[in-house]
């Protein structure tokens, strides 16, 4: 059995001093993100992922207060664990027009705010922040998936600057109600 071990965003205070510039850079990297994936650009968006991603969508855990006081925590469980090579995988099947579950395709918004950068180490940093993604397809699926979800970027050369090393997300509901999570998150 895999087991995943995903870091959770945090309340802490950041380890960095943030410049202004930094942040807008990171928040305007963030949103060309949700634009390409809301505008089904998802090869381009592809573009913005490394070579050794860890993109993983964890469940959220219902652990009761007097379990929580002990330090103990139900098992984390995943939802997806993707590398860069299943995360195209996943792109090249919705280009192919045969995913049952995107046909008609799904329309989404990808919305991100709460951006925080934790911490900056040489050229990688890691940022926290909340994220809303409403998913509308065919005339009564609709959904909204909002949560929490902890970043690592890395500085690269090119047009975007940066690129995304790691993703952990977070579901605030802690049963899916959706059919499926085809879409990017």
């Amino acid at each position: 059995m895999l087991e995943v071990v995903a870091r959770k965003p945090t309340t802490a205070q950041p380890r960095a001093t943030v410049t202004p510039e930094l942040q807008h850079e990171i928040e305007q990297f963030l949103y060309l993100e949700a634009a390409l994936l809301d505008e089904r650009r998802f090869r381009e968006w592809l573009e913005l992922v490394a070579e050794d991603v860890s993109y993983v969508l964890c469940t959220n855990t219902l652990a009761q207060v007097r379990d929580r006081r002990r330090g103990l925590q139900p098992p984390t469980t995943y939802i997806f664990n993707e590398t860069k090579y299943q995360l195209e995988r996943r792109i090249a099947r919705l280009e192919t027009g045969l995913a049952w579950s995107e046909e008609p395709a799904t329309r989404t918004r990808h919305c991100v705010t709460n951006v925080r950068i934790l911490c900056v180490e040489g050229d990688e940093l890691e940022l926290a922040c909340n994220y809303m993604v409403h998913r509308a397809s065919k005339a009564r699926d609709h959904h909204t998936f909002v949560g929490t979800r902890c970043d690592r970027l890395r500085r690269v050369s090119g047009e975007a600057g940066w690129e995304i090393v790691s993703r952990d997300l977070e579901l605030d509901e802690f049963t899916l109600v959706s059919a499926n999570v085809s879409i990017l998150l």
